[in-house]
C-alpha cells in the first residue's frame, strides 16, 4: 500500500497531535452510521402514527437505508483506494448528512423512504472508509492499537445509541434522530480537511465493478419489494413480476462476476467448504439478530406501554455485554476452536429470544420479564460474533482477507434487509396491525421463536461443518487475530479496509 500525505516513517505515531485527530474523525464518522441504525428502530412506532404509515412504509423505512448501503458498500473501499480514502470518506460523510436532513424533514412515509436510500449511500462510502483511515494513516507500530481504540470507542456510541434515541424520540420528536447527524458531520468534515492525511492505493487500476454491484442491489430490491406487498396487498403485479424481476437480475449478476476480470464478488473464494458454511451461518444469525432487534422496540412500547426511552434503555445490556466480553469470547475461541462457540453461542442467543416471548401486554417489571432475555441473549452474541468474524477471515489465504471480510459483512447485511422484508409475512403483521398491543404481541411470540429457529439453525450448521481445531489462513504464521467491534450485535461484521471486493487489489 502507498500513501501520499504521511511522514517518511511511514504513518504518524498514535499519541501525536495528528492521531489523536484521525482517531476522533474516524470515531464520529462510523458514529454517525452506527447511532442511526439503532436509533431509527426504537423511532419506528412514534414515527409510524406521526406519519400515519403503514407498517409496509416502516419496513422500507429501515430497508431502503439497507438496500443501498448492502449493495454498495463493497465498492465503498475500493472507491477510496483508487481516488483517496479521506475524500471519499468526506463525501460519504456530508452524503450522509445532507440526506439525514431530509430524512428529518419528511412529510409523509414516501419522502422518508427516498431519503433514507440516499442515507444508505452516503453509509456505503463513509463505512469503509472510517476504518480504512485508521489502518492506513497510522504507523505499523501504532495500528493495533489505534484500530482497538476505534473499535472500544464505537463500543460507546453503541452504547449511546439506544438511550439517545429514546430521550429524542421522547423529547424533541423523532426528526431529531436525523437532524443530529447534520452539526456531527460538519464537526467530522472539518476535522478531516484540516487534520486528516490523504492516502490511496498507488497501484490500483482497472475498472469497477458498477454493472454488478446494479444488479445485486437490483435483484435484492425485487425479492425485497415482493416480501412486504406479500404481507399487504398481494397480487400477481405486486408480488409475481417483483420476484421474477429479482431472480433475473440475480443471475445475471452471477453470470457477470464470472466473466468480468474485477468482479465485486469473486465466486472462486466459495470453493472454500468453510468459508461458504460461515457465510450461511452469517445469514442465519444476524437474520435472528436483525429480527429481534426490529420487533422488540414495537413490542416494548406497542404491546408493554413502554416509553422510547425506556424501550431503548431496555437492550443496553446487551451492548455493554458486546463490549466487555466479546474480546475474551474472541481470545477463548482462538484457543480451543470456533466450533464450540458458534455452536452453544446461537443456541443461548436463541435461549434469551425465546425468554422474550415473556414480554407482554401489562408487563410490569423489567428486572424479571425483560432484562434476564436480553441479557441471555447477550450473552450468546458475545459468544459467536468475534469467532465468526475470525473463522470467516482465517477460512481463506491472508491476501483474500479484505475480500472475505467484506463479502461476509454483506452478507450479515443482507440478511438483515430480507429479516426486516420477510418476517412480518411469516408472523401475519401488516398494514396498521402493529398500532394494536395484542395483534403484535401474538406476532411477537411467533417472530421469537422464527428467531430462535434461525439461531439453531447456525448452530446445527456450525456443530456438523466448522472444524473443531484452532483454523490457521493459508499462509499465515498464527491463528487470525478475532476481528469484532461492540456494535456487532446491531449492525454486521467488520469490513476489511483497503481490500474491498471490486478494488483491482484483490487477486
Amino acid at each position: 500500500m502507498t500513501t501520499a500525505g504521511l511522514p517518511a516513517s511511514g504513518g504518524v505515531p498514535l499519541s501525536s497531535g495528528t492521531g489523536r485527530w484521525v482517531l476522533a474523525c474516524s470515531v464520529l464518522g462510523s458514529g454517525m452510521a452506527l447511532l442511526d441504525g439503532t436509533i431509527v428502530n426504537i423511532a419506528l412506532p412514534r414515527l409510524g402514527e406521526d406519519l400515519n404509515a403503514s407498517l409496509a412504509s416502516l419496513q422500507w423505512t429501515v430497508n431502503g437505508y439497507l438496500l443501498t448501503l448492502a449493495g454498495l458498500i463493497l465498492l465503498g473501499g475500493g472507491l477510496g483506494d483508487r481516488y483517496g480514502r479521506r475524500r471519499v470518506f468526506v463525501v460519504g460523510v456530508v452524503w450522509f448528512a445532507l440526506a439525514s436532513a431530509l430524512c428529518g424533514l419528511a412529510q409523509d412515509s414516501g419522502m422518508l423512504i427516498a431519503s433514507r436510500a440516499l442515507q444508505g449511500v452516503g453509509g456505503a462510502l463513509l463505512t469503509p472508509g472510517s476504518l480504512a483511515l485508521v489502518q492506513s494513516t497510522f504507523r505499523p507500530e501504532d495500528r493495533a492499537k489505534a484500530v482497538g481504540a476505534w473499535s472500544g470507542l464505537g463500543g460507546v456510541a453503541g452504547a449511546v445509541g439506544p438511550f439517545l434515541g429514546g430521550w429524542l424520540v421522547d423529547g424533541p420528536g423523532w426528526r431529531w434522530i436525523f437532524f443530529i447527524n447534520v452539526p456531527v458531520g460538519a464537526v467530522v468534515v472539518l476535522i478531516a480537511v484540516r487534520h486528516v492525511p490523504e492516502s490511496r492505493d498507488r497501484n490500483a487500476t482497472g475498472s469497477f465493478d458498477i454493472t454488478g454491484a446494479a444488479l445485486a442491489a437490483l435483484s435484492l430490491a425485487g425479492i425485497t419489494y415482493a416480501l412486504i406487498a406479500a404481507s399487504s396487498h398481494p397480487s400477481l403485479l405486486t408480488v409475481g413480476l417483483p420476484v421474477l424481476a429479482g431472480v433475473l437480475c440475480g443471475a445475471g449478476f452471477l453470470r457477470t462476476e464470472r466473466v468480468r476480470a474485477h468482479p465485486i464478488l469473486p465466486l472462486g473464494i466459495f470453493s472454500s467448504r468453510l468459508f461458504s458454511t460461515m457465510n450461511l451461518v452469517t445469514l442465519c444469525l444476524y437474520a435472528a439478530i436483525g429480527g429481534v432487534f426490529f420487533l422488540l422496540p414495537v413490542q416494548l412500547q406497542v404491546a408493554a406501554g413502554y416509553t422510547a426511552l425506556r424501550a431503548g434503555l431496555a437492550t443496553l445490556p446487551v451492548t455493554v455485554l458486546m463490549l466487555l466480553l466479546s474480546a475474551p469470547a474472541g481470545a477463548l475461541a482462538q484457543r480451543i476452536g470456533p466450533r464450540w462457540p458458534l455452536t452453544l453461542g446461537p443456541l443461548l442467543a436463541g435461549v434469551g429470544m425465546l425468554l422474550l416471548t415473556r414480554v407482554s401486554p401489562g408487563t410490569s417489571s423489567y428486572f424479571a420479564d425483560v432484562l434476564p432475555a436480553v441479557v441471555v441473549q447477550g450473552l450468546g452474541m458475545c459468544l459467536f460474533v468475534a469467532p465468526l468474524t475470525a473463522t470467516v477471515l482465517a477460512s481463506v489465504g491472508v491476501d483474500h482477507a479484505g475480500v472475505a471480510s467484506g463479502v461476509n459483512n454483506a452478507a450479515a447485511r443482507v440478511a438483515q434487509l430480507l429479516v426486516v422484508a420477510a418476517l412480518p409475512l411469516a408472523i401475519g403483521l401488516s398494514n396498521k396491525a402493529y398500532t394494536s398491543a395484542h395483534a403484535v404481541n401474538t406476532a411477537f411470540d411467533k417472530a421469537m421463536i422464527i428467531c430462535a429457529g434461525l439461531c439453531a439453525g447456525g448452530a446445527v450448521l456450525a456443530a456438523f461443518l466448522v472444524p473443531s481445531g484452532a483454523i490457521l489462513a493459508e499462509g499465515a504464521e498464527e491463528a487470525v487475530e478475532p476481528q469484532c467491534t461492540a456494535n456487532c450485535a446491531f449492525s454486521a461484521p467488520p469490513l476489511e479496509p483497503g481490500s474491498s471486493p471490486g478494488s483491482t487489489r484483490v487477486p
